[in-house]
């Protein structure tokens, strides 16, 4: 099983394909199986690589204070090692705030950027949200922070569609389970997270998805994003919640690889913007 270590941490990572360089980065939860309905397509275009977040999965349970910032500079040191100077990057959630922060601060490491579901900062619903979060796992334990995730991520429809294949995951993901501090502590990471002032100063072509029915970073967070970052576009799908590369995954995975894949043109001097569909809400 392939590690990065630095300083006594051991960041788990795999890799797949060939071409350049893609970052999956997965939410809160940490582990880079989430991008399991994403990994094989797009490994037939590009070289993927998944992580899971220090203190989350494979990955050492570091008791530290954890930040977006810390989350970010894990990542280019993992850049660093494998070589990848710079890649794509597809973000969910926790993971689109990793992006920001790349894009911000290590602006040359960056050929593109997906920021889906994510957030600009935590507002009074959102902190609310993660307090309840938060409450959960230092009160109740891991098994009811476990079982209460699936309510915040998909919609009740998809739920009620794979209540067995939930009930499969409930109990993988109480396996290896980080320490309640830990994942309490990346909790308060995501409601410190602030880069709005500089949001601006994005150079890199992103676009922002989020799906309309999502309940824990509601769209009109993205179409913050949207507004906040130069040139950025904005797609909405129509049902999806959470997290619509697993719910909805055909139809994001659709969406995804063409702009992916019309940045590659614009890389190779091929082709133009034009060849990005896009959808403005709001």
């Amino acid at each position: 099983m392939p590690h990065f270590g630095f300083n006594d941490i051991e960041i788990y990572y795999e890799t797949q394909g060939s071409g350049t360089p893609l970052l999956l980065v997965p939410g809160l939860g940490g582990v880079g199986s989430y991008w399991k309905p994403q990994i094989d397509l797009f490994a037939r275009h590009f070289q993927v690589l998944v992580h899971d977040h220090r203190g989350t999965g494979r990955s050492t349970h570091d008791p530290i204070r954890y930040s977006v910032e810390q989350m970010a500079e894990d990542l280019v040191r993992l850049m660093d090692a494998l070589q990848i100077e710079k890649a794509h990057l597809v973000g969910h959630s926790t993971g689109g705030a990793i992006g920001q922060v790349l894009a911000i601060d290590h602006p040359d490491r960056l050929h593109s950027l997906v920021l889906y579901a994510t957030w600009t900062k935590a507002d009074p619903f959102m902190r609310r949200v993660f307090a309840t979060r938060k409450n959960l796992v230092l009160n109740g334990g891991a098994e009811a922070y476990v079982t209460a995730t699936p309510l915040f991520l998909f919609p009740d429809w998809w739920i009620n569609e794979h209540d067995v294949e939930l009930r499969t995951a409930d109990r993988s993901g109480l396996c290896g389970f980080p320490p309640a501090e830990i994942v309490a502590s990346r909790a308060d990471a995501v409601i410190a997270f602030d880069r709005v002032e500089q949001l601006r100063s994005i150079e890199a072509p992103t676009l922002v998805l989020c799906a309309k029915d999502d309940y824990l970073t509601p769209l009109y967070f993205s179409q913050e994003l949207f507004g906040h970052i130069p040139e950025a576009k904005l797609i909405i799908l129509e049902k999806g919640g959470h997290s619509c590369s697993q719910t909805v995954p055909e139809e994001f995975n659709s969406v995804v690889l063409q702009y992916l894949q019309s940045q590659e043109i614009l890389l190779n001097g091929r082709g133009s913007r034009s060849h990005t569909t896009q959808k403005k809400e709001g």
